[in-house]
């Protein structure tokens, strides 16, 4: 992991899928409890950091 990034841009960019994966789940996990107000709010992080990752990427193509 000496290769790693030292940001949290960085991190965050490098573990991107995973970030993405863990707020699904949160997600999932209180809809089941019956909160889809917060499951919307996870989930609508995870959109945020989806369409900036989206965006940055035709910015270096």
């Amino acid at each position: 992991m000496s290769d790693a990034p030292d940001t949290v841009g960085g991190l965050a960019e490098l573990y991107l899928g995973n970030i993405l994966y863990a707020l699904e789940l949160a997600a999932m996990s209180l809809e089941a409890q019956g909160k889809p107000d917060d499951a919307a709010f996870y989930r609508g992080i995870a959109r945020k950091l989806a369409e900036a990752r989206g965006m940055e990427k035709k910015r270096t193509e």
